[in-house]
């Protein structure tokens, strides 16, 4: 798959723009925000004001700020989970696909059983045993979420390890992580590229889950899913408060699908449809 050749659709566009939105305030937010991200500024959730445009949480803190440091605490943990979560499924669902033999079968059957625990339970259990501190919760939910990536990078490994340039490349002698770097991992990009977008937003909804259940991130981070625990109070009073995460994140979220669906099209069109474009 390649971009170039493939001008997006009106949805990607829009796509586009709402994640490189939120990819800047993330980035650079921080250093705009009025206040302190724990910082108290008035009362417990006061209206909106030309001192906090969305007025304050809970305790007082200005929604709009915490909001721009939630942005790069979600965000910036469901991308490294992301990451990290690939480079584990990649490396052993293609080591899996180009070994076989006992080295297969054990990398599935390992990934089955972690696959047969429901994903929320299993995340309670760790972080209830190692606490929840970020360094856990990204690890925890890297690892969980990579038997679903071992799973597509397994399938793809074992349908390009029985071409011919891959033989070729056995018979010359080439090495397992060279197979897998230069022979394989380059023609199942285009699907893998697709599947991060997707792993992305389950992991970016996980993340903000715990944390609305209280074992995500903990205080004074602020993020998006506690905020709209923090807040839920607020609907009983007909405040908007929770409202503006839930947004936050729905935002987010549509923003990606509506790219990886395009991305998906360019990788359904047969190849003869893509050539003439």
């Amino acid at each position: 798959m390649t971009l170039l050749g493939h001008r997006p659709p009106l949805t990607a566009k829009i796509g586009l723009l709402v994640i490189a939105l939120f990819l800047l305030t993330a980035l650079i937010g921080p250093w705009l925000a009025p206040y302190g991200q724990s910082q108290s500024v008035g009362d417990p959730w006061a209206p909106a004001s030309a001192k906090m445009w969305l007025g304050a949480d809970q305790i007082g803190r200005d929604m709009l700020t915490r909001l721009i440091y939630g942005a790069r605490t979600t965000i910036g943990i469901a991308t490294i989970c992301t990451v990290l979560s690939f480079f584990i499924g990649i490396t052993l669902g293609f080591t899996a696909a180009v070994l076989a033999g006992w080295v297969d079968v054990a990398l599935s059957r390992l990934v089955d059983v972690i696959l047969s625990i429901p994903q929320l339970i299993l995340a309670l259990i760790v972080i209830g045993v190692f606490g929840s501190s970020i360094a856990v919760l990204i690890i925890t939910i890297a690892v969980l979420d990579s038997t679903k990536v071992f799973r597509l990078a397994r399938a793809l490994g074992m349908n390009i390890a029985v071409l011919d340039y891959v033989e070729v490349a056995r018979m010359r002698g080439e090495g397992l992580w060279w197979i897998i770097r230069h022979e394989i991992l380059p023609n199942a990009s285009a699907p893998l590229v697709s599947e991060f977008g997707l792993r992305f937003c389950f992991n970016f909804l996980f993340v903000a889950a715990l944390s609305y259940l209280g074992i995500g991130v903990q205080p004074p981070y602020a993020d998006w899913g506690g905020m709209v625990r923090d807040n839920a109070g607020a609907i009983g009073f007909g405040l908007p408060a929770p409202l503006y995460p839930a947004i936050a994140i729905a935002m987010l979220t549509v923003g990606v699908n509506l790219v990886v669906d395009w991305l998906l099209s360019i990788d359904a069109r047969p190849s003869g449809a893509q050539a003439e474009m």
